[in-house]
């Protein structure tokens, strides 16, 4: 998380680090994983349901939050080594999540980078996420998706 590729696109370590290990002593709902290639630890993966997070500072911070269905859950993610960016990791790590997300009765998947992370939605768009049109315009600096059943 302290790399630069990591620090572009997500909070400060140190702070990413508190939340995490709120998730982990279960103050916070946010699900965390990390995700292994060849038995190599190569990424973090993560979700939140969108209910549970409709309280500051989230609100303030992501408004958007508050045009969602509340059973909604948000998926985030990021690849650990900068070599292996653009080389469709992303994308398959995301349909067997979603795969299993789904499994578990979750049903309204979204996704939100930034506007100008054009690698990740590129990812997105390719394990089935599609802009929200409805809310277009109404999200900041974020591009909120939504996953599309297969």
């Amino acid at each position: 998380m302290a790399q630069p590729h990591w620090q572009e696109w997500w909070g400060e370590m140190e702070e990413e680090i508190g939340f995490i290990k709120e998730m982990i002593d279960g103050t916070d709902t946010t699900r965390p994983f990390i995700f292994q290639l060849d038995g190599k630890d190569s990424g973090y993966i993560q979700y939140w349901i969108i209910g549970d997070n409709l309280v500051e500072p989230w609100l303030s911070q992501t408004p958007w939050i508050k045009l969602v269905p509340p059973q909604s859950i948000g998926v985030d993610m990021g690849i650990a080594d900068l070599p292996n960016l653009s080389k469709g990791i992303g994308t398959k790590v995301l349909i067997a999540f979603i795969a299993e997300l789904r499994d578990n009765g979750f049903n309204e998947i979204l996704i939100d980078p930034s506007l100008d992370n054009k690698r990740a939605i590129r990812a997105y768009e390719k394990a089935g996420f599609r802009p929200i049109n409805s809310l277009l315009g109404k999200t900041g600096e974020t591009y909120l998706m939504r996953h599309e059943r297969q």
